[in-house]
């Protein structure tokens, strides 16, 4: 009931930004755009960004789904007045009430919108799956493996399915047993007229199975809390605070819903020698005076250990940055720069033949304080 209670509040073509009879193709394209611009892999830290994320998925469940498009539609078309006659108002009856129609015409129309997934006698016919929570982690790496990626194992110690009963909630050498009282659908009915209201069995919970005999380690719940090892795949260019998601490598799910999502927030070193500006290296190499002035040949470090020539204009200047292209990180979507900032150093210390040069050097040479330059 939550989702279809939902859907009189929520305008679904709206949030993607399309009309009410925008086609299939248009609805998939409004989603990615959104979804790209709002992901939360890409707004690390941002609760806003990450509420419009689950607020456009939300959106293209119902619309990228023809069936639910549909019974979407139909909804919004009878309008919560409709559903105040016939189920109680936008609230609903308690506990999660579920009203059928009895008569010609609306009867088939509610028994699709409140009953929809209730067919069936299994342990999630009437509770239905529910999806394991998201576990986050936090994980530190060296800048070198930062940029190149790496597989590594994550220590947890997290819910997960109970090792003594495969999260069957039963004792070893036991099985649950559909529910007598609801004959495993998980939901009583009370007749009261022209309405059937239906609602979760209090026998079992809503699940439409019993545990006679409970796992001594889970107490029945069919999950337990331990370490863990997780193995997980880094991608080169992961960036410090950058948060990654691994699909189902979270808290397992109920009554056959899908595991949740780990999400593990990435913490990098900084490096000794090398700097980052996206996916470019920035790195900043000392350089003699003569080679500034007279230009040359100078070897810049890489990060995998290699150098690389660079080749300096004659009368290159301190702080001038210069590209060296493709030495900085790879990613899947592109190959960055280096970046290098050029330093030219002062000798500390002349012995006398460097003094001498020097000081010829400045008697031949004249400087216009008005402009700077040199003659």
């Amino acid at each position: 009931m939550a989702a279809q209670r939902e859907w009189y509040e929520k305008d679904y073509y709206k949030v993607l930004g399309v009309k009410d009879d925008a086609d299939a193709k248009s609805i998939t394209k409004a989603y990615r755009k959104l979804a790209r611009e709002s992901h939360p892999d890409t707004h690390p830290g941002d609760s806003k960004a990450e509420d419009r994320f689950k607020e456009v998925s939300a959106a293209y469940d119902v619309l990228g789904d023809d069936a639910k498009r549909k019974e979407y539609d139909e909804v919004r078309r009878l309008g919560p007045a409709d559903f105040g006659a016939y189920g109680g108002g936008p609230q609903g009856g308690p506990g999660g009430f579920n009203f059928n129609v009895g008569t010609d015409g609306f009867g088939d129309i509610f028994s699709q919108m409140f009953n929809r997934g209730r067919r069936g006698s299994g342990p999630s016919a009437a509770a239905g799956p529910r999806r394991g929570g998201d576990v986050e982690a936090t994980l530190t790496l060296d800048f070198v493996d930062a940029a190149n990626g790496l597989a590594t194992t994550l220590h947890l110690t997290s819910d997960t399915r109970c090792s003594t009963c495969d999260g069957s909630g039963a004792k070893p050498g036991t099985q649950p047993r559909p529910c007598s009282q609801c004959g495993g659908r998980g939901t009583v009915n009370d007749n009261q007229g022209m309405f059937s209201m239906s609602s979760p069995c209090r026998a079992c919970g809503g699940s439409g199975m019993v545990i006679e005999h409970r796992c001594p380690t889970c107490n029945g719940a069919g999950i337990e809390r331990r370490p863990r090892e997780v193995q997980a795949r880094i991608p080169a260019g992961v960036a410090d605070g950058q948060r990654i998601r691994l699909k189902g490598r979270g808290s397992p799910g109920r009554n056959g819903g899908p595991a949740g999502d780990l999400i593990v927030e990435c913490h990098v070193t900084p490096h000794s020698l090398f700097g980052r500006d996206g996916n470019h290296l920035t790195v900043r190499v000392p350089v003699t005076f003569p080679e500034a002035a007279l230009g040359g040949d100078v070897d810049v470090p890489t990060l995998d250990g290699s150098t690389v020539k660079l080749r300096l204009r004659p009368g290159t200047q301190s702080g001038s940055r210069h590209r060296v292209k493709g030495k900085g990180l790879v990613t899947a979507k592109s190959n960055g720069d280096l970046i290098v900032t050029v330093e030219v150093r002062v000798p500390a210390h002349l012995n006398a033949k460097q003094r001498e040069a020097l000081a010829a050097f400045a008697a031949a040479t004249t400087v216009t304080h008005e402009t700077g330059t040199e003659g």
